[in-house]
């Protein structure tokens, strides 16, 4: 055992809506007979965080401590019991299982398990989207190098009086005018919540906002739920900071557009 992130419920603020517990893909949250949100077992939070978004009164929270790691294993066999198969395979981290479906008497391979951030698709083009032909090509709006968080500093000069773009490394690939109507005139720094080792981005983030007037802060995300841990890590980093810089945050959908 050792520590580790994961969900922490107040329970004087939950309001027994349950919103969480079926925001949860691994089956960790339900309510007990307090209509309060409890973890069933520790196991099965991955401790990513996705209920974080649906809860109206702010009662869950991610913190770090000495718990048990996760076990995708039995999280997918508690959701498959639970809920079915369909459930079973929006899992993070679902090894492939070839099983029974307890709902109903089907054998099934489950290939591809994961987070929804995770799952394999496809994005349909119109045919008039595949015959737009560029009339030139496109410029590049980046002004600074590098940009992976884990290689920037914080005292780099070029941070100095910018407009930051905190962007997730997906983010660039799915829309394609992210340099045009994201990146331009701005400093950025990429960064993924889900594969990066985050411990240190709130720190590192926080310092840079200190030692630096950073006028505007845009956050990019795409819509998947695992995604959303960069903008919760960027909420930290700017309470850690003291600043009071308001966070504008974008999401990017998986077929390209801004959803907001």
């Amino acid at each position: 055992m050792g520590k580790r992130k994961i969900i922490e419920i107040d329970r004087n603020r939950c309001n027994g809506c349950g919103l969480c517990t079926t925001a949860c893909a691994e089956g960790a949250l339900v309510l007990d007979a307090e209509k309060k949100a409890v973890l069933v077992k520790e196991i099965f939070c991955d401790g990513m965080g996705a209920c974080l978004n649906v809860c109206p009164v702010n009662a869950l929270k991610i913190v770090e401590r000495d718990s048990a790691a996760y076990d995708p294993k039995a999280a997918y066999d508690h959701v498959l019991k639970t809920q079915g198969t369909v459930a079973a395979r929006k899992v993070h981290g679902a090894p492939g299982i070839s099983t029974q479906d307890h709902t109903q008497g089907q054998h099934v391979v489950s290939h591809v398990g994961g987070c929804p951030g995770s799952m394999a698709r496809e994005i349909q083009r119109s045919v008039s989207e595949q015959n737009v032909k560029a009339a030139g090509s496109v410029s590049s709006e980046l002004s600074q190098w590098p940009i992976q968080l884990h290689l920037i500093s914080p005292q780099a000069p070029y941070f100095q009086e910018c407009d930051l773009l905190i962007a997730a490394d997906c983010t660039a690939f799915a829309l394609g005018s992210f340099h045009q109507d994201l990146l331009k005139g701005k400093k950025l720094v990429i960064a993924c919540p889900k594969l990066d080792e985050t411990e240190s981005y709130v720190e590192k983030i926080a310092e840079l906002l200190k030692k630096n007037t950073v006028y505007s802060l845009t956050v990019v995300i795409m819509e998947v739920p695992c995604c959303s841990g960069l903008f919760r890590i960027v909420q930290q980093a700017v309470e850690l900071a003291k600043i009071g810089l308001p966070i504008k945050k974008i999401t990017v959908g998986l077929d390209g557009t801004i959803r907001n």
